[in-house]
Formats: C-alpha cells, sequence, structure tokens
C-alpha cells in the first residue's frame, strides 16, 4: 500500500516536568505505580495540503493526593496530504492511526527520557497504544 501522507519534519513544542517540592517528589519516586498515560491528538489544517498534528501525552496522578508530579509533552508533526486523500475518514484515520504508529516509539522514548531526567528512573509503559484498535473502537 503507498503512504498517502508524509510526515515533513516533528519537534517537540511544549514539555512540562513539574515536582513542587521535595515532599511531592518522595511521594511521586513511591506512587509512580499510580500515574496514568493519557493521549489526546489534535490537528490544524495549515495550507497546500499541509496538516499540524499535535499529539500530546499527559503522566499523572489521577488520584487526590496532594503531593503529586504532572509531565506533559507536546509533539508537532508538519504533515503533507496526498491529493488523493479525499474522504473525510480517510484523513482522520491518517491523523489519528498511521501518524501516531509512525511518531509515537520515538514520544514514548522522549517521555521515558523527561520521566528520567526528572529523577523517576526504572518507569516503563508495559502496555503498548494500540492506535489501530482505539480509532476503529471510535469510528466502526
Amino acid at each position: 500500500m503507498t503512504e498517502n501522507y508524509k510526515i515533513l519534519s516533528n519537534f517537540v513544542k511544549d514539555m512540562s516536568s513539574e515536582t513542587p517540592d521535595v515532599e511531592s517528589y518522595l511521594s511521586t519516586k513511591n506512587n509512580i505505580n499510580k500515574y496514568e498515560l493519557d493521549i489526546d491528538i489534535s490537528s490544524k489544517p495549515l495550507k497546500n495540503k499541509l496538516i499540524e498534528v499535535n499529539t500530546s501525552l499527559k503522566f499523572q496522578n489521577k488520584t487526590q493526593a496532594d503531593k503529586k508530579s504532572y509531565f506533559e509533552i507536546i509533539y508537532a508533526s508538519i504533515v503533507k496530504i496526498e491529493e488523493s486523500v479525499k474522504e473525510k475518514k480517510d484523513l482522520q484515520k491518517i491523523i489519528l492511526c498511521d501518524i501516531q504508529n509512525d511518531i509515537y516509539p520515538k514520544l514514548e522514548k522522549i517521555l521515558l527520557n523527561l520521566l528520567n531526567d526528572s529523577g523517576y528512573s526504572n518507569v516503563k509503559f508495559d502496555k503498548k497504544v494500540d492506535f489501530n484498535k482505539l480509532f476503529n473502537d471510535k469510528f466502526n
């Protein structure tokens, strides 16, 4: 199958590691297994069949704990869509599935490096994100 898009460039648009104090650091270190990964994908049309796709990863503790940390990365991809793509559903699949499958391994590595550099070593994401399944569950 021929690719109906091309990623021209991608970059970290915003990155945040927030640990307000030592107590929060120690609490996060002890409770890192309670942290959850959230993914949000948005897109913005540019010109000449170019789209900016922003993939946001948030790693956070959603409990009511007072002392916790917060981590977020927004990763932007500049994508050229081929002229042959006309249907909205095809474009949605490219943005929500195909591009994500291409960029996610690098994005996950960036987040893991951020966590490690923020003092939280040995964090691993055992569960792999299946963008194809997520897309099919949402649109079929």
